[in-house]
């Protein structure tokens, strides 16, 4: 009995030398050694777990050292947890032979959860145009849900703020800006194939925002041609096909018709294979990058060989 109130007096010790928001804080995160089997992947996840030389080096740390930085997790209601940061670690000890992982355990809401998975990631360096679109998309949905239904006539704001917009958020905290970040969104609604020709610089940015607002069915007539006239379309060919389909007139005729038109930069171009190049290159490197690396290297060698000459 005695024991019994001992502990209460300690438990109310504890309770007057903290706050209820530290207290709060010690029952939603906690770090726990979590077998990899019992460990979800995020739903819809938008970044993309590659197997490049950069896992097969994490592949070779894990054996040696472990994972060193913990993943953040979230218990489900079934016992088991769900990823929300650390999903290249867990395939990495996956394929290093690992049973478990450390992790961080947090108990959140799936809004926060989102928007933690979203900022852990966004951090990465090389990020596909593909990857940065659904996440900023999932973001910013997660944000407006957590302010609430938007006013009339107005973007969602945000409690504690200062009244700012989301979106105005959202730019702030990723270091886009704000008509940026509306382009990016605006991939989300590309069809696969074409989302897959943006990540793999085949189609720019500026084009590929136009053509997000053709229909399905535009879309795929869009991609058929493309492979027939073995051609992309340059900024003005989109617009005018994001045109012809406001007005209901876009079909498969007119696509190619478009496409066909001479662009006014169009001259005789030099083309190699990016498959014998790609290893030069972080993946997710633009094209434009490529090229302006390529550039430079050249130079470096014309500039080498004329000292050669001397």
């Amino acid at each position: 009995m005695v024991k019994n109130s001992a502990a209460s007096l300690l438990t109310s010790v504890d309770d007057l030398f903290t706050t209820q928001e530290e207290r709060d804080e010690a029952k939603r995160e906690t770090i726990m050694e979590i077998p990899l089997s019992q460990i979800s992947d995020f739903p819809n996840h938008p970044f993309k777990v590659k197997m490049d030389e950069s896992m097969s080096d994490l592949v070779e740390s894990v054996k040696s050292y472990g994972v060193l930085s913990p993943v953040i997790v979230r218990p489900k209601d079934n016992g088991e947890y769900e990823m929300i940061a650390g999903h290249r670690r867990k395939r990495a000890s996956e394929l290093a032979g690992k049973d478990s992982i450390k992790c961080i355990v947090q108990d959140v809401t799936d809004d926060e959860a989102i928007i933690l998975m979203v900022d852990s990631n966004l951090q990465r360096e090389q990020l596909l145009p593909s990857e940065k679109a659904f996440a900023f998309k999932m973001k910013l949905d997660a944000m407006k849900r957590q302010a609430g239904r938007p006013k009339e006539n107005g973007a969602t704001v945000l409690p504690n703020f200062e009244g700012k917009k989301s979106r105005d958020i959202l730019a702030e905290q990723s270091g886009e800006s704000h008509e940026q970040i509306r382009k990016y969104i605006r991939l989300t609604y590309l069809s696969q194939p074409l989302l897959d020709m943006v990540d793999d610089g085949k189609i720019a940015m500026r084009p590929a925002v136009e053509l997000s607002y053709l229909t399905e069915n535009e879309q795929e007539i869009l991609l058929n041609t493309m492979e027939w006239e073995d051609c992309t379309p340059s900024h003005v060919q989109a617009i005018k096909m994001r045109q012809y389909s406001q007005e209901g007139k876009l079909n498969e005729g007119v696509i190619q018709s478009i496409l066909q038109e001479e662009k006014p930069n169009q001259k005789e171009q030099f083309r190699m294979p990016k498959e014998r190049i790609s290893k030069y290159f972080a993946p997710g490197t633009s094209s434009q990058k490529i090229e302006e690396t390529i550039i430079k290297a050249l130079e470096l060698y014309r500039k080498r060989q004329r000292e050669a000459e001397r």
